[in-house]
């Protein structure tokens, strides 16, 4: 099965962005409370209004380039305004700061996202895009792990000094620019649509393409942001330095599973892997809740990489073949602004029911919501 080259250029691109933004996020929120000190309900303040920003620009870029007919424009502009947001963290003193920072970074993953999800499918026949996404998620996810493995080599090497670390991520960030202008390719044309928002634009998705969003927004809602893996890390002794280690595990397994997942994704096995990728976050949740040994913590880390690596790529697998072709972009954009705001949610209680109750209260929430997600699917998959 070969893979378009415009996804391994895409993939590239996405792997030094990602070393660049997890080596800033995976010390972001000791930063937060530990140098600024911010309590647990400002870091899923902040964690939560940045995510869903980028879920709501999502919508626009997407609906856009449906209608520019043109996909990299707006990629390059998404990935620029990545790039340029990288010096502001370690610039940054308090906490409105941090969050104009990710703010800044996450509009520029907002304006690239929907564009960039289109473009791959643009370019990959169907029947092989469950590889294609898998391939460019799993390229992404190395640098995931990447950039924590630097953050914890730095802070090794600067005497944890976070703000001189956070310099740093700006060098990948200028490299991913400069790879995605020079090879990345797009068809030189492909359908539009005038008016990619309007009602008759949205009722061109069908029934299939709903059920697919609201499986997403669910499993978001039982995904909370992994800024709380990281705090939950700390708490259980983690030295500052090595505290990053926690992304690094998560991302090895999520690396290892998203290109086989996509693959089996292609030869009908999509129920499964979305089963399967419930079944490990309920495993995840309740280790991390229960955790009282490093062990037991990396296990329940272990598992929230499984759970990612069998169902991300998939969930995009599915918005490509489920959306008309000249609407790929506005799809996408909206899967990612409903996720989105699920993200918002989810993180603003994960917050509140840590400061209120305490970290295991958080994870044994998600562990009930995520089986509840999973009783819905046994029903859909009964059903159909």
């Amino acid at each position: 099965m070969t893979v378009p080259r415009t996804v391994w250029a895409l993939g590239a691109v996405s792997l030094l962005m990602d070393l660049s933004s997890e080596l800033v996020h995976a010390l972001l929120p000791v930063y937060m409370t530990v140098v600024l000190g911010a309590s647990m309900i400002a870091v899923g303040i902040v964690e939560g209004i940045a995510e869903a920003t980028a879920s709501i620009v999502k919508v626009f870029s997407g609906a856009l380039s449906d209608r520019m007919a043109r996909r990299k424009p707006l990629v390059v502009l998404g990935y620029a305004l990545a790039m340029a947001s990288k010096p502001l963290f370690p610039l940054a003193t308090s906490v409105p700061l941090v969050l104009a920072a990710r703010f800044m970074d996450r509009i520029g993953k907002g304006i690239r996202g929907s564009p960039r999800d289109a473009l791959i499918a643009d370019v990959t026949p169907e029947g092989q895009r469950g590889a294609a996404f898998g391939l460019r998620q799993a390229l992404d996810t190395i640098g995931a792990f990447l950039g924590p493995l630097a953050a914890i080599g730095l802070m090794l090497l600067l005497a944890s000094d976070v703000r001189t670390v956070l310099w740093f991520a700006v060098i990948p960030a200028v490299i991913a620019v400069a790879v995605l202008v020079l090879w990345v390719r797009e068809p030189e044309t492909h359908a539009t649509t005038r008016n990619p928002l309007s009602r008759a634009s949205l009722r061109e998705f069908d029934a299939h393409f709903w059920l697919v969003v609201a499986i997403g927004a669910v499993m978001t809602l039982a995904r909370f942001s992994e800024a709380f893996l990281v705090i939950r890390a700390q708490g259980l002794g983690v030295a500052l330095a090595l505290v990053p280690v926690v992304l690094v595990v998560m991302n090895i397994v999520y690396t290892a599973v998203a290109y086989p997942a996509g693959v089996a994704a292609d030869r009908g096995h999509r129920k499964a892997l979305l089963a399967w990728g419930l079944a490990a976050l309920i495993a995840s949740d309740l280790a991390l809740a229960s955790a009282s040994s490093i062990a037991l913590l990396f296990a329940g880390i272990a598992l929230w990489g499984l759970h990612m690596g069998l169902t991300q790529g998939l969930l995009s697998t599915l918005i490509a073949d489920a959306a008309p072709e000249k609407l790929r972009g506005t799809a996408f954009g909206v899967f990612h602004f409903v996720s989105g705001a699920a993200l918002l949610v989810a993180s603003l209680i994960a917050g509140w029911l840590w400061d209120s109750y305490g970290p295991a209260w958080t994870f044994y929430a998600g562990a009930a919501f995520t089986a509840l997600a999973l009783l819905g699917l046994a029903v859909v998959r009964r059903s159909s």
